[in-house]
């Protein structure tokens, strides 16, 4: 007996995923001969804070087991839409809902997810079938040039090797006030690498003028920041970076400021500006939120030095969207567009004026929003996010990825791994995802050859973390790992991000020692020459721009536990293999197994006399045509 419902197979929803608006979706079931409904059964469809829709679904053909009840949907309003079957037989009503990530079946389960998009939700070409590299800043590349008008209170380090300070003073303040010069300069000295690596935009975490290392306590949103050059140095960065064939995107900070910033002036450094702390008469006291002027005001997460913004305060809005604002003054200087820090924290209206502010500079401009969660279905401070609907981000980063493949990467279900894939593309519209940001590392979390290969760290102290390294025995084992890991990420929908010094070996624990300076000239080479192959083979296919993947199954839902395999559609069809495992796997007869595939052919890899052979932590690319 076939499955009642399955979102994965076209036959019973005819547009895999997330449907454009206005475009029309046939859903069918399959019940058995032997159920006789005593009427029509029903598509039943809801959206959060509207009634339930009750569509009728009439027979609409006959297979040797079953009748096929189908009804359409021409959804007319861009939303998260929720739905599940019912039908009655002998008085009694019984449901089909879901039952796990694709299939439906009766009895209790959960609702399926229809995320409808707006009809004219584009995303920008430029990033798609591209490779993203993250940089931060201050620990990338020093020039060693001397840069002018250093604020007070930092310390520069020569040190450049060295293990970033994270000790509290006496006071208990960790103040991330040491340097170790990274800027402008050194970045621009290294597009060459960049380009050979196969990168064509770099993430650059914040660069505004701050006073900690990681710049995300803004000081002055119109000025880069005085360690890295200055405003014309970016726009020179910028202008080298496109003869590479690279763009630049940055780190918007916009749901708080930093306290010793010329907004709010805690501790008095901005003698040309009244900030909020000092006046109620300051232009900029709008806006915070004070709750025992001036001592006690709402800050980020209740850490002080990180007053917080009220995003919707007209003036700070058209400060940071207007036409002569924040935005458009660093796309002027080249910003290809904008990654924005803790979406979820930034409310939906002054996500909307930022788009508008964006796109109306160039729709061609990008806009990611950090998102930890699956974003379709996300509700912060008990509010239904939009992100992706098409009127506020072009796509989001993709933790859930990065979960899904340290976990199969470290051993975990294929199906699980399948499962989580599917999830985030069945729900996330496909222009998002074809610009999704991909990654294994960054600077928020551990390395990942840390996590595929080190101890666990969640429960350990930052004494601990400071010099912990992984053993030769480890980075060996941890080296594969990655391997495979930077494999998926480059295969997978969306946009490889490489964390700056992954591909170089670089390790480190949680912040901040994720964040050590990449090492020049103690690179593992043999790991850089792995993913600038990677970068190689993925832009030598054109499916990697927004060609659909699906997983190729046997047995349930995979050809062998150690292997994962899944189209990149286009013609012809490309389907990866990558072998997770330590054991050299063949997989014989590949024509019978995926039958609905004809015409293999080599392309990447070892494929002959219908067999692919995959060495140990390694992958192979077939070339064939799908048959339907």
């Amino acid at each position: 007996m076939k499955p009642i419902y399955d979102t994965w197979n076209l036959s019973y929803k005819s547009i895999f995923g997330a449907v454009r608006q206005y475009n029309t979706c046939r859903f069918s079931i399959r019940l058995s001969k032997d159920i006789r409904p005593d009427f029509p059964p029903v598509l039943v469809l809801f959206r959060t804070g509207f009634k339930e829709r009750f569509l009728t679904m009439n027979v609409t053909s006959e297979e040797e087991d079953c009748f096929v009840y189908s009804c359409d949907y021409t959804p007319r309003y861009s939303d998260v839409h929720y739905y599940y079957f019912s039908y009655t037989t002998d008085g009694i009503r019984r449901y089909i809902k879901k039952i796990n990530c694709h299939e439906g079946g009766e009895g209790d389960g959960g609702l399926f997810q229809l995320t409808v998009y707006a009809h004219d939700y584009e995303t920008p070409d430029f990033l798609k079938g591209g490779i993203m590299y993250q940089i931060f800043p201050d620990r990338f590349c020093k020039s060693g040039e001397v840069h002018e008008n250093i604020p007070e209170g930092r310390v520069l380090r020569e040190d450049w090797n060295g293990t970033p300070w994270y000790k509290p003073d006496h006071n208990g303040h960790v103040w991330n006030n040491d340097y170790f010069g990274g800027d402008f300069k050194g970045i621009q000295s290294k597009l060459k690498y960049l380009s050979d690596l196969g990168v064509t935009c770099i993430y650059l975490n914040p660069i505004f003028e701050s006073h900690e290392n990681h710049r995300y306590n803004t000081a002055d949103y119109m000025k880069a920041d005085p360690m890295l050059g200055t405003n014309d140095d970016f726009e020179e960065l910028c202008t080298e970076a496109k003869k590479y064939g690279i763009s630049v995107i940055l780190d918007g900070v916009f749901s708080h400021t930093g306290a010793d910033s010329r907004y709010f002036n805690k501790f008095g450094r901005y003698k040309d500006s009244v900030g909020a702390y000092q006046s109620k008469e300051s232009p900029y006291y709008e806006w915070y939120s004070f709750i025992n002027y001036p001592h006690e005001y709402e800050a980020w997460w209740g850490i002080d030095t990180l007053p917080n913004i009220w995003e919707n305060n007209e003036d700070y809005t058209e400060f940071i969207c207007g036409d002569e604002g924040v935005l458009h003054y660093w796309l002027d200087k080249g910003a290809a567009g904008f990654r924005l820090d803790v979406a979820d924290e930034l409310p939906d209206q002054f996500l909307n004026n930022l788009r508008k502010s964006v796109k109306n500079y160039g729709k061609d401009k990008v806009i990611i929003g950090e998102v930890w969660e699956d974003a379709s279905n996300k509700e912060s401070y008990g509010i239904k996010r939009r992100y992706l609907l098409g009127d506020q981000l072009d796509s989001v980063m993709n933790y859930p990825f990065r979960e899904a493949i340290i976990n199969f990467v470290k051993g975990g279900p294929a199906r699980d791994f399948i499962y989580s894939i599917m999830t985030i593309l069945e729900n996330y519209p496909k222009p998002s995802i074809d610009v999704l940001m991909n990654f294994v590392s960054t600077h928020d979390i551990e390395r990942a050859i840390n996590r595929l290969a080190g101890e666990y760290c969640d429960d350990k102290s930052k004494d601990w973390m400071a010099e912990k390294y992984l053993t030769e025995e480890q980075y060996r084992q941890g080296k594969n790992m990655l391997k495979v890991a930077m494999t998926l990420m480059f295969f997978l929908p969306g946009v490889p991000s490489i964390y700056y010094g992954d591909e170089a070996g670089l390790q480190g624990y949680k912040d901040p020692f994720n964040r050590r300076c990449y090492p020049w000239g103690n690179e593992d080479q043999e790991l850089i020459n792995f993913v600038s192959e990677l970068s190689r083979v993925r832009k030598s296919i054109p499916n990697m721009k927004d060609g659909r993947t699906y997983f190729v199954v046997n047995d349930g839902y995979t050809i062998d536990e150690r292997v994962v395999a899944f189209t990149r559609q286009g013609n012809p069809d490309y389907i990866f293999f990558i072998n997770r495992s330590a054991d050299e796997v063949k997989i014989s007869n590949l024509s019978q197994k995926l039958f609905r595939f004809r015409n293999f052919k080599q392309y990447n890899g070892s494929y002959n006399n219908d067999c692919v052979t995959l060495p140990p932590y390694d992958y192979a690319i077939v070339e064939a045509e799908f048959m339907g």
